[in-house]
């Protein structure tokens, strides 16, 4: 039994020693350095600063008239038309793909098999190639009718005169990128569990519904990603249009460097035009697929803003801890 007397006399307790410092007769713990990483580092940042200067120097650039046709309405006219395009065509492509997807995945082994045979053809005819048949489409048929199947036909239109430039791209890209669209749909619906369409059979819901409500949401983390790339190299292959003198944006710098033989800046133009748009929307698909990331983790990843500010609070915490006079490291470092 211990007494009040016992209590007063047991000697005080002494203070945790703190963590990572050395015990009496043991060496001090140093963090590991990471001295690859940093010479790496400096390289990569020397090379790059070395191709920043050579680009930002060299006067064969011309900026001052990259400054100046940046903005002018030729210049705009064009990018209006790519945007246009592109957005066309990746909705279209995007509606008849989701609608090849679902056949190739039916029971039906007619829908399966025509389905499949349109994937096979557009995918392996270059894009080129099919904008240049759309085209010259009117060789094969100077008139489009509309009547009786194999019967006599009510209306009927010269394809000259229906079919210009821009219609054309629009629809050779639409029949191209649907076939692809297809195929990231059909592999975005194989994404998703089985159990998961047996569970809303067993509640009751339609197959339509089930699509609907169950399985496309959950197949959107799949396809977004996919068609976020494809929503970026649309916007980079409707230069290709330029060859059936459709007024995008290439085409239209085309027209101008070929008055002012202003070559470089002029592409230069195009270019940061391009990456521009292409870097709004990669903010737009991070933004998206991390709304459909919802229920797929337990925490939605950091936003860019977010972790730009978790990194500065790291620095900020390490510079203190170094600046403080009786800072000691943490076993094991860094890793």
């Amino acid at each position: 039994m211990v007494t009040p007397s016992d209590v007063t006399s047991l000697p005080a307790p002494h203070p945790p020693e703190p963590v990572g410092a050395p015990g009496p007769g043991l060496p001090r713990i140093v963090p590991r350095r990471h001295i690859g990483r940093w010479v790496t580092a400096a390289a990569a940042l020397l090379v790059f600063a070395m191709v920043l200067n050579s680009v930002v120097r060299n006067q064969a650039f011309q900026w001052g008239v990259v400054g100046r046709y940046f903005t002018t309405p030729a210049v705009l006219d064009g990018l209006a038309l790519t945007l246009w395009l592109t957005g066309a065509v990746m909705v279209l492509g995007f509606l008849l793909g989701t609608g090849l997807a679902v056949m190739r995945l039916s029971g039906n082994p007619v829908l399966r098999t025509l389905s499949w045979g349109y994937v096979w053809v557009f995918r392996s005819t270059p894009l080129l190639v099919q904008l240049l048949f759309w085209f010259n489409i009117g060789a094969l048929y100077p008139t489009l009718g509309f009547g009786i199947p194999f019967g006599p036909e009510f209306v009927t239109v010269e394809t000259v005169n229906l079919l210009g430039p821009t219609l054309t791209a629009v629809i050779g890209l639409t029949l191209h990128e649907t076939a692809y669209a297809a195929e990231v749909v059909r592999g975005g619906i194989l994404s998703v569990d089985a159990g998961q369409t047996e569970a809303a059979q067993a509640l009751g819901l339609s197959r339509r519904r089930t699509l609907r409500r169950v399985v496309i949401p959950q197949a959107m983390r799949s396809i977004v990603p996919t068609a976020g790339n494809m929503l970026i190299g649309t916007l980079k292959g409707t230069s290709i249009v330029s060859v059936l003198a459709v007024h995008d944006l290439l085409y239209s710098v085309q027209l101008v460097y070929n008055q002012t033989y202003q070559v470089i800046p002029l592409l230069m133009v195009a270019t940061l035009w391009y990456v521009a748009v292409t870097s709004v929307l990669g903010v737009g698909q991070y933004y998206v697929e991390r709304y459909y990331a919802r229920g797929g983790s337990r925490a939605l990843p950091p936003t860019p803003l977010r972790r730009l500010r978790g990194h500065l609070s790291a620095v900020c915490a390490r510079l203190s801890a170094s600046a403080a006079p009786d800072a000691r490291p943490v076993i094991g470092g860094d890793r």
